[in-house]
């Protein structure tokens, strides 16, 4: 094994002049460089992982911790989206992604990614304050991806939620419809409190008929928490009657949309239903689902792209970024019909 030892010796250099030749830290001479690096080729030397983070103090590793209360974490439709976006990101960037997930909201993995050495870390969903009040202690650069602190300076790459309940809350209403009802998910959640207020902001200054008898909390976000609550609520929704439903994302859309179809209820026909993310299977199944598009990919391109900058120490002009929310147009909302 080739180490920085001998190659000052062949060189007739100091080691911690090789040192700065292979990081490209540092001042040295031309012809200093010029030394080091004929030997560096006649050796055909290439520094270990461990070589390369003594000498630069990286290790261009960087670390993803994905927060959420229930499973699928890293399968889900929706954060498994910005998973794979990092993933193709970090490559090109010459980093390995140490990756963990938890839904206690506890330190362990915090910690976990700190024992690991990471350059920096990608903090996804929600997060309590003592967390990433514990990451700060630590130095090390972090993004929040579809959360937000009250932290000063910390980067936060998030949806614009309530333009997109808003714009949501637009459509349906075009469409005809004045009797809706909504399936919210847990309130404790940025994106679902915020689509939730866009929405009820958007039909209470068209002056529509909207008010708490119309919205459902759940406990999660889950396909089959949708389905349940749609459910229990099964008398509710037909006695006043509605003809449309929004659920604050697709999975618990498409779980009230698989009650209405088993109790034989037409969707679109009598009652329009849609959702929000725009996940794959919201296009796959029949009859598809409209929704409001989450640009996923950018999400996580730019956190990668962020994290570096952050690592390098670049500047970082802006600290919050807000994606703009897409309405996408598809079966289940196409058309308004008869009433229950």
């Amino acid at each position: 094994m080739r180490n920085i030892k001998e190659i000052a010796q062949l060189s007739g250099v100091s080691k911690s002049t090789v040192s700065r030749v292979i990081s490209g830290r540092g001042y040295t001479s031309q012809e200093a460089r010029d030394k080091v690096l004929k030997v560096v080729q006649e050796l055909q030397y290439k520094p270990s992982a461990v070589a390369r983070a003594m000498v630069s103090q990286r290790t261009h590793n960087i670390g993803i911790l994905i927060y959420r209360r229930e499973y699928p974490v890293a399968s889900h439709p929706f954060y498994g989206k910005i998973l794979d976006a990092i993933l193709a990101t970090a490559s090109p960037m010459n980093y390995s992604v140490f990756v963990t997930t938890e839904y206690e909201m506890s330190l362990r993995s915090a910690d976990f990614m700190l024992e690991k050495r990471v350059d920096g870390l990608i903090l996804i969903s929600r997060l309590e304050q003592n967390v990433i009040e514990h990451i700060g202690k630590f130095g090390v650069p972090y993004i929040m991806v579809n959360g937000s602190t009250d932290v000063p300076g910390v980067i936060h790459i998030v949806n614009r939620d309530q333009n997109g309940g808003m714009e949501a809350a637009r459509h349906l209403s075009g469409l005809g419809h004045r009797r809706i009802f909504v399936l919210a998910g847990p309130q404790s959640h940025r994106s679902h409190h915020l689509r939730l207020e866009g929405f009820r902001t958007y039909m209470n200054g068209q002056g529509y008929e909207f008010g708490e008898f119309d919205i459902t909390y759940l406990e999660s976000s889950t396909f089959e928490e949708g389905y349940r609550k749609m459910a229990d609520h099964w008398e509710h929704f037909r006695s006043h009657p509605y003809t449309a439903i929004f659920g604050t994302n697709d999975m618990i859309a498409l779980g009230a949309m698989k009650f209405l179809m088993e109790h034989s209820v037409a969707v679109p026909g009598q009652v329009a239903v849609m959702g929000f993310d725009d996940i794959d299977a919201a296009s796959i199944l029949t009859p598809s689902l409209t929704s409001v598009r989450v640009d996923t990919e950018r999400m996580g391109r730019l956190a990668c792209e962020m994290l570096d900058k952050l690592i390098r120490h670049e500047p970082v002009e802006e600290t919050a970024i807000e994606l703009e929310p897409q309405l996408v147009i598809r079966d289940s909302t196409k058309r308004r019909g008869e009433a229950l």
